[in-house]
């Protein structure tokens, strides 16, 4: 019989884990992030035309090499969060903490790219009112039309990275019994 979810407690990925160590588990779990299914499904479906970095290589490409640098600088952020104060102590932390760190990475790139066009159509101008008719059409497109895009890829690609970090990187931890009745008071300073 299924259990039901009547507390916070009870919900899936709320069990207690530790982070494991071994260098082989955090390349794997790496690897298995930056493979986000998607991308490289529709890579093999619709080869892209310009293999080579530049402006013009395939997005497929670049979000795969923007995974292989921020998986690990999330990691990194998560190791030291976790050294801290002792958190994501849950595998729905971990995932919760990529969600959030993807998403914001996603945002700041898209708004990143959004203004470098924006500078560049003012270098390209003729003058100031081609200058502000380019930059409101550009604003438009990467800011307005292009940020949601670019959010909803991110968070789908870090909850993937995260799944994956929380399974392959993290164990669960044993339940530690309070066998002198201390773990649970708060000290009264």
């Amino acid at each position: 019989m299924i259990s039901r979810l009547d507390k916070p407690e009870t919900f899936p990925g709320q069990q207690r884990v530790a982070w494991r160590r071994e260098p082989q588990r955090v390349v794997l779990a790496v690897l298995a992030a930056v493979l986000w299914p998607p991308l490289w499904i529709t890579l093999a479906i619709w080869p892209p035309h310009n293999w080579m970095p530049g402006l013009e290589m395939d997005w497929r490409l670049q979000v795969g090499l923007l995974g292989l640098i921020g998986i690990p600088a999330i990691l990194w952020l998560l190791a030291r969060e976790r050294q801290k104060g002792g958190r994501p102590a849950t595998r729905l932390g971990v995932v919760w903490r990529f969600m959030f760190y993807g998403g914001l990475l996603a945002v700041a790139l898209a708004a990143l790219f959004a203004i470098w066009q924006v500078v560049l159509q003012w270098m390209n101008a003729a003058n100031f009112g081609e200058g502000i008719g380019s930059s409101e059409t550009t604003l438009l497109i990467y800011g307005v039309g292009g940020m949601p895009l670019a959010v909803v890829i991110g968070v789908g690609y870090a909850l993937w990275a995260g799944l994956c970090v929380a399974f392959i990187l993290f164990t669960p931890q044993p339940e530690v019994r309070d066998r002198l009745g201390v773990m649970g008071r708060d000290t009264v300073a």
